[in-house]
Parts: C-alpha cells; structure tokens; sequence
C-alpha cells in the first residue's frame, strides 16, 4: 500500500511516520468494532485502494445498515513529489515539495432521522522536509432533529477533551469549526458544530509529542462524544414526514461536502481512491423549491441550531 520510502527517509523520520500511521490504523480498528457492536448484522466491508504516484489506504465502508444507513472509516497514507496546489497555497510554500500525509477520517449517516449524522478527521502532514510538519483534526455533529441534551454532550465531551491539553484552545476552535462547516451560499453550518483546528506546528522542544498525544486522545474521545448519543435515539419513532426532512438536511451536508471540504478535494487533487473519497456523502438526499418548514413546526424548531451558539 506504502510506496518504498523508508530507506531514503532519516531514521527519526521513519519513526514518526509509523507512529502516526499505527494511531490511524488502531483507531480505525477501535472505532469500526464500535460501530459494529450497534448493529452486528451488518459489519463494515474492507475496501483497499493504491494511490497512484505513492501510497494508498484502507476504508471500512457500510450500505444498507439497521443503524447506519451509510457509514465509512477510512486510513489513508499518501506521498508524492509535487504537494497539491490547494496545500501549497494555503500554506504559502514553494512548488514541486514533495509531501507525506496519512490520516483517519470517519462520516456516519444514521437511518433514523434521529440519530445525528458524525463526522471526525484527524491528519498529520509533512513538506519538504521533517521541520515543516502539521497536525489538524476536528468533529462535528449533524442533527436533523437537534436535541439541546445530545448538542449539549458532544460539544461539553469536546471541550473536556480540549481542557486536558495545554496545547488545546476550545473556545477557538469551536469557533473555527463554525465557520468552516458553514454552507455560505446558504447562510447556515451543516450542523451544531464541534472543534476544527489545522495547521497545528509546535516549535518548542517536545512539540511534535504534544501534538501527536493531542491526536491520540481525540481520537479516543470520539467514542465518548458520539456513541451514547446513538444508544439513547436509535429506538426513536420516526415518521415519513421526519425521513423528508431528513433528506432535505442531508441534501445540505452534501452542498458542503462538495462545495468546501478541503478532504474531499485534496483527495481529488490527489488521485485517491473515488469511492473511499465520496464516501461521505450520504445514500439518499433531496433538494426541494423553497423547502422552508412552516413555523411552530419541530423542523422550524431545529434550524435555530444550524447557527453558532455556546453549548459547551
């Protein structure tokens, strides 16, 4: 899967290299047998891509769930001689750097109208050489029917996570979880948000271990922001009136995708693997003239959510 990069590349390089693809590998494996354990009928389809030019990955893919109508955890490493023009602008570096990315990076679109839909992401990148290195990560929660306890969990977990890390600042990344996952020609975030940072590059000694240890843990706190969230609504009734709305929501979710996300098109940019690339969006979705739900309505209710607000 890994082009032969190992001999060419320093030791300490190699080691760190390894360190973070071992975490992404670890918790693919952990959070796949999470999400399993919900609906054992229907365990999560191995898929293995090679990338063209370096590297390549693994996606655990699932259609057709009880809980999760669709759902995806993908690994990902990917290395090349020319660093993706998007990259390279965002970061104000030179042309023809060679680069080195792996990440974990999960979407979950629940069956019940419910239940929300998750994502997460969490990334390290390399350029040109060893010093110019970055950490980035994030999760959000989607909604379709936001319930103040459940937001009010996800974020409070998030921060908790946040507070135990000096490195850590919840109150700006919340914020740059808002504005990223905003939907701008509409106006409104895909969801109620999360945290959202990148670019994360320590210089003082021990920095890169900071930040590696900031990745593992929220790695790990992803069990804890979601999953009791999905226990407690995956019994709901739902009617086809909630399913409609669902779909008009998840119709948001992929604008966005396809629109902003940076994942989906530095995949694209980088030849990866299609299926793995698209596999957030979700199975079934629906764009409607002017579909503004009537007021005094649980839908109307909802939509003062898709805007910031302080639920930690």
């Amino acid at each position: 899967m890994i082009r032969s990069w190992r001999a060419a590349t320093p030791p300490e390089t190699v080691e760190r290299r390894d360190s973070v693809i071992a975490l992404v590998r670890e918790g693919q494996a952990a959070l796949v047998a999470a999400f399993e354990a919900l609906d054992p009928a229907h365990p999560f389809a191995v898929r293995e891509w090679d990338r063209p030019g370096g590297g390549g990955g693994s996606a655990r893919v699932l259609d057709g769930g009880e809980v999760f109508e669709r759902g995806g955890v993908n690994v990902s490493v990917v290395l090349g001689d020319d660093l993706p023009e998007e990259v390279r602008r965002q970061r104000e570096l030179p042309r023809g750097l060679d680069f080195f990315a792996t990440g974990i990076s999960m979407v979950l679109h629940p069956r019940n109208p419910h239940v929300p839909a998750f994502h997460a992401n969490y990334r390290y990148f390399e350029a040109g050489k060893m010093d110019d290195w970055w950490f980035g990560g994030g999760a959000d929660l989607t909604p379709a029917y936001p319930v103040e306890a459940d937001v009010r969990h996800f974020h409070g977990t998030l921060k908790a996570f946040c507070d135990r890390h000096d490195i850590a600042n919840h109150a700006a990344w919340k914020s740059w979880c808002d504005q990223y996952f905003t939907v701008r020609h509409r106006n409104e975030m895909r969801g109620v948000g999360g945290i959202f940072y990148d670019d994360l590059h320590l210089e003082q000694e021990g920095g890169w271990e900071a930040a590696h240890a900031l990745m593992a843990d929220g790695i790990r706190t992803l069990h804890d922001a979601y999953l009791p969230i999905v226990e407690r609504r995956r019994q709901d009734p739902w009617t086809e009136r909630e399913r409609w709305w669902q779909e008009i929501r998840r119709g948001r979710y992929a604008e966005f995708n396809l629109c902003y996300d940076r994942g989906t098109r530095f995949g694209l940019q980088t030849n990866g693997d299609i299926e793995a690339v698209l596999m957030s969006l979700p199975p079934m979705t629906r764009w409607e003239t002017d579909a503004v739900p009537e007021a005094g309505t649980p839908e109307a209710a909802a939509l003062r959510y898709y805007q910031p607000g302080d639920w930690a």
